[in-house]
């Protein structure tokens, strides 16, 4: 960002002069305490470096007042601590990379102590008449803290209204200093420091003060701030990236999910992206300002995204290379997430106030074992898909190793390696490099996965348009004069490939054979029983004009082969009218608009020995018949109501044709497919 950087330049250019006006600032040693601190102001800027005095604990409060009595100017803190916060040159922040850094009260012979600690300072401030000041608070400090002027407090980072004050992530403050009578007062600074037990887990030296504030004209300070929010912001700029960039990511994987119903790895890759994206911005919102509390996020990121994530991973790898063995591998993850997610709270102290020190310990062994078991979990993964797929597996090794080794990045710096780095002022951490690289990682193989997708489908596309023409072909057309018989037929299906099927097959005596069914299912597997079926129509009905014999031998076709079901009529009549009809769950014929009443029955492949029940009648000349699928009285409209069979039989009576039936049906809304058959009797058959 241009205009961003622009600022800080110019900023920090400003501060600089500033700070070249400092050897005019006389530090003097006072014969009132070893602590005071004598500086002449113009238009400049002084660092507090001390000396200070210390003491660990809280301050007694003055009964009739109300105020700690550590602020009070006038007590005693000769018998305190002396601490110079001057820095050792080229010293840098751990976490932050900035210049300026002094370890904390640890480091000073307090190692392990949380909680309360004082500092005090005597100013003597030699400032031109009106000269406005103002106090930069330090830029690094641990965790929050209150600041007095002459035992009045002028503000605070944090807030302290409750018992236990509620802490934020350092951030830089900028606190006005009440004016002085005298031109060459002497001050009393007091700053009260509250640091948690949490912090203990980030090293040595925190506590209090880890850098020194600073006092000077208030124009002048307010360069000193932006400088420091400027910094804060080049620090942390990895964290609005990282949501940005994992939230477009996430709308990517859910878009693949959609593209691709069928493989579940789209959505556990977009679950996993939009966790990271909601970290980073709760992140982003806390070490940028106080909008989300401190403990919040370390709680959020620490403990539950942390083993979330971490198992979410193993998910991800194990669902990308299709891996079903061992079953009870994604099991166990609920119980080492939960385990993970408390051991990490115990490792970092979260419980002080119920536990001790040896509990740190412990947490952290369990968290440390629970890592490890997780890492091994993803190895196995990885190792499995290179033996099953090579190259592919072979790519996702390298990141994912510098994954599982940035997730022990305490440890790491137990053994003294710095995870840590800060080009251009920015940080960057070994678990943003690896999950940059895991990220770029994962999008090479998304885009190879999409295409072999579009592959697939294209094969799939490939295959139901021949379907389609197999079911063309097998289909009769769709209006046929035969003798005795005008017959109209029309079909359509609800999906590529439908799932009814008609046959119309005369044969040299003048009888005609009608079969109509429809199979269980829908979409090409019912296309194929569809074919299946046909076929063994044609190939039966050459040794058999039986109807009831034609569904026996279906019925035998379709025993054994799972849930292959079929609903049937086979419907046999002669030349003179008489009629045969034999039913295997289908719906019955309509004669002249009136249902033909006859018994039901079992679908085809429902039990080897099923009976199917056989009726006779007879068509006398112009009589119509008309055979439907179950898709018409199964429509539905957008209100839910559904088309019903009294819709239908007054279609049927109003004379339409198949195809006007057909189109009334579609109109009213299409769920299932469509197929009927109008066979009319003419006056050539009774001749």
């Amino acid at each position: 960002m241009p205009a961003r950087r622009s600022q800080f330049i110019s900023a920090s250019l400003c501060v600089l002069a500033l700070l070249s006006l400092v050897p005019t600032a006389r530090a003097q040693k006072q014969p009132v305490s070893e602590s005071s601190f004598n500086v002449s102001l113009g238009r400049a800027v002084v660092p507090l470096y001390g000396p200070w005095k210390f003491s660990i604990g809280d301050s007694p409060i003055d009964p009739t007042t109300g105020r700690f009595l550590w602020a009070d100017p006038g007590f005693d803190d000769s018998s305190w601590q002396t601490v110079d916060l001057t820095p050792a040159e080229g010293a840098q922040n751990p976490i932050t990379g900035s210049s300026g850094f002094t370890p904390g009260w640890n480091s000073y012979g307090h190692p392990g102590v949380w909680g309360w600690g004082w500092y005090r300072m005597r100013v003597r401030v030699d400032a031109d008449p009106g000269v406005a000041l103002s106090l930069a608070g330090p830029g690094a400090f641990d965790d929050v803290y209150q600041i007095f002027d002459d035992g009045q407090l002028i503000g605070n980072f944090g807030d302290f209204s409750g018992s236990t004050p509620r802490l934020y992530y350092a951030q830089p403050a900028v606190f006005v200093l009440p004016r002085s009578a005298s031109s060459h007062a002497t001050r009393v600074l007091a700053f009260r420091f509250w640091m948690q037990p949490q912090t203990l887990t980030q090293g040595f030296g925190v506590g209090g003060f880890e850098s020194a504030p600073t006092i000077g004209e208030s124009s002048a300070i307010a360069l000193v701030h932006r400088s420091q929010i400027d910094q804060e912001i080049r620090v942390y700029l990895w964290e609005p990236v990282e949501a940005v960039v994992f939230f477009l990511l996430f709308l990517l994987a859910l878009s693949l999910a959609f593209f691709d119903r069928s493989d579940k790895v789209y959505l556990w890759i977009a679950a996993l992206f939009l966790a990271t994206a909601a970290d980073a911005t709760s992140g982003t919102f806390a070490v940028w300002s106080t909008l989300v509390h401190a403990n919040f996020d370390v709680v959020s990121h620490n403990f539950i995204l942390f083993s979330l994530e971490y198992a979410g991973w193993v998910m991800i790898w194990r669902l990308w290379f299709r891996q079903h063995r061992p079953a009870w591998l994604p099991w166990t993850l609920i119980p080492l997430v939960i385990l993970l997610s408390i051991s990490q709270a115990f490792a970092d102290n979260f419980f002080a106030a119920y536990a001790g020190g040896p509990a740190v310990g412990i947490g952290h062994a369990i968290s440390l074992i629970t890592r490890l078991i997780m890492a091994s979990y993803l190895f196995f993964i990885v190792f499995k898909g290179i033996r099953e797929q090579g190259m592919e597996g072979w790519l996702v090794l390298p990141p994912v190793l510098l994954a599982s080794v940035a997730e022990f990045t305490r440890e790491l710096q137990q053994l003294g390696m710095q995870p840590s780095w800060f080009p251009f002022g920015v940080q960057i951490t070994l678990a943003v490099l690896t999950h940059l690289l895991l990220v770029a990682v994962l999008a090479i193989l998304l885009v190879r996965r999409l295409v072999l997708s579009l592959r697939r489908q294209r094969l799939m596309a490939l295959d139901v348009k021949q379907a389609q023409e197999v079911q063309r072909v097998i289909l009769p057309e769709a209006r046929a004069a035969l003798q005795g018989f005008m017959i109209e037929s029309e079909y359509r299906s609800a999906r590529e490939v439908g799932g009814d099927f008609f046959q119309v097959i005369p044969d040299s005596t003048g009888s005609i054979l009608v079969v109509a069914g429809d199979v269980a299912g829908k979409g090409l597997q019912a296309g194929m029983l569809v074919a299946l079926l046909v076929g063994a129509i044609r190939s039966t009905a050459e040794s058999t004009r039986d109807p009831l014999a034609l569904l026996q031998a279906l019925n035998r076709r379709l025993i054994g082969r799972g849930e292959a079901h079929a609903t049937c009529l086979a419907l046999r009549i002669e030349p003179t009218g008489a009629a045969t009809l034999a039913n295997a769950g289908h719906l019955p014929p309509y004669l002249n608009g009136q249902p033909i009443a006859m018994d039901g029955a079992l679908p085809l492949g429902s039990l080897e020995s099923a009976d199917f029940s056989v009726t006779r009648f007879t068509l006398a000349p112009d009589d119509r018949l008309v055979l439907v699928s179950d898709g018409l009285a199964e429509a539905q409209n957008e209100q839910g109501e559904l088309f019903g069979f009294a819709r239908v039989e007054e279609l049927i009576r109003s004379g339409q044709s198949a195809a006007e039936l057909a189109n009334a049906v579609q109109a009213f809304g299409q769920e299932d497919d469509i197929s009927i058959i109008a066979l009319t009797r003419t006056l050539a058959a009774s001749a």
